[in-house]
């Protein structure tokens, strides 16, 4: 099987790595790719955005499947180009991907649909964001509509912070395009978990559920980013009550979230005539009252799925999945699939010196040898320069994963090995998976 991957990020690479584990006959492709992935296939210098270059490529080198890492091609059409040329892709149609491309038309569907979320309203001008603000009160939470590379939420503790947002996003264009509409939306309180639903817009299998750390430093200090690290498994308790008043107890926080939250949005999408097709994802806050979305992805997270590709374990394997839902053919095989985990993982990111503001590049990275089992190291950020040595690329440069039979010794493997590795202003948070290595003491 010859799979092409679209993006050069650490979730690309993590992809094609579980790819090769599951199958090592697969052939992989890359479009850009990075110097990670090329160890495990081909890397072609074709950018993720270039859809017609894509689909020629794909064309050209007779590729079974196709698999889409980033937001951006997803929001330009790349699975609504591909199928109208007859070519099998894993992902959601332009219009399925507006549920992240636009947090307004995510927040919208999900207050008509009774999907449990934040109440939010949408504005387009500072004086009726900023009087939405002051209703709501402090903390609130202000967030770009559009795509924003993660960046486009801040959460302002006081309204003065939240009015500098609103003008900072709608008059400043500080995120451009993607600031065209604001989010003020209400401060939830909670753990955050991420949740994956591989689904051919009815059918539905979800993965293990993992939390993500989007604050720069330990504790949950400082900016937010894209994510600086991820664990899995999250066990946070479900208490014993009815999640609807009385009507029905559901047994686990999979069966709320599945029948509550995931379900649901499937079905609102296909009612709105856009049927989503390949991987949702859904960010979800753990209040008092359960679970709520504090957003939705239209494909694989970051740094998550690097967290998740080492422990998972699968049966049909995970392309086999990705190869029936892009051919539409899901079905049954959503009831059969078996999902588990062969231990727990914690990934550790090491990000480059002034990101989450302008990350430093061409800094030189020095590899040690891995010698723990259970170690994986991913390239998110890097490159070759002209005598072949590896430097810093991008904002987030690498992910150390260890996989082991508890959630400290993995910790303490990923944080060993990442804390070897060096290139200048190397950041890195040491207490990634800290809320759950406190609910195992």
């Amino acid at each position: 099987m010859r799979v092409l991957i679209v993006g050069g990020g650490g979730r690309e690479h993590a992809l094609a790595w579980r790819f090769k584990r599951d199958d090592p006959s697969v052939e992989i492709l890359a479009a850009l790719g990075n110097p990670g992935i090329a160890e495990l296939g081909e890397c072609v210098r074709v950018p993720a955005t270039d859809i017609e270059a894509l689909a020629r490529l794909a064309a050209d080198r007779r590729v079974d499947l196709t698999v889409v890492g980033p937001e951006a091609p997803l929001a330009a059409g790349i699975v609504d180009h591909f199928r109208g040329a007859g070519l099998p892709i894993f992902g959601p149609t332009r219009a399925a991907a507006e549920i992240e491309t636009s947090k307004a038309y995510a927040k919208r569907l999900m207050l008509e649909d009774g999907i449990p979320t934040a109440r939010a309203e949408v504005h387009t001008d500072v004086s009726s964001a900023v009087a939405c603000a002051h209703r709501f009160g402090a903390p609130v939470v202000i967030k770009a509509s559009g795509l924003a590379a993660g960046k486009g939420v801040i959460v302002c503790q006081a309204l003065d912070q939240a009015e500098a947002a609103i003008v900072d996003i709608l008059e400043d264009n500080r995120f451009g395009d993607a600031g065209a509409e604001v989010l003020v939306e209400e401060f939830m309180e909670g753990e955050e978990l991420s949740v994956f639903a591989l689904t051919d817009g009815s059918s539905f299998i979800i993965l293990p559920s993992l939390q993500d750390h989007k604050r720069l430093h330990d504790k949950d200090m400082g900016p937010n980013t894209g994510g600086m690290g991820a664990y899995l498994p999250v066990t946070v308790p479900f208490p014993d009550r009815s999640v609807s008043g009385g009507a029905d107890h559901l047994s686990s926080l999979q069966d709320e979230i599945s029948t509550r939250i995931i379900a649901p949005t499937l079905g609102g999408l296909a009612a709105r005539g856009r049927p989503f097709t390949g991987l949702l994802y859904a960010g979800l806050m753990l209040t008092r009252l359960g679970p709520k979305v504090v957003e939705f992805n239209c494909r694989f997270g970051d740094p998550e799925t690097q967290a998740l590709m080492p422990a998972l374990r699968m049966e049909p394997s995970l392309l086999q999945i990705m190869a029936e839902i892009a051919a539409g053919s899901l079905g049954r095989r959503a009831a059969t699939a078996t999902v588990s985990l062969v231990g727990a993982c914690v990934t550790t990111v090491l990000a480059a010196a002034n990101y989450p503001d302008t990350p430093r590049t061409g800094d030189p990275i020095e590899l040690p040898p891995i010698t723990e089992d259970g170690v994986v190291l991913f390239h998110a950020g890097t490159a070759r320069d002209a005598e072949g040595g590896l430097i810093t690329a991008g904002g987030r440069v690498l992910a150390v994963s260890a996989v082991a039979p508890d959630i400290a010794l993995a910790h303490q493997r990923s944080l060993d090995y990442a804390r070897r590795v060096h290139f200048s202003g190397c950041q890195l948070r040491t207490d990634i998976g800290w809320r759950e290595i406190a609910r195992k003491r």
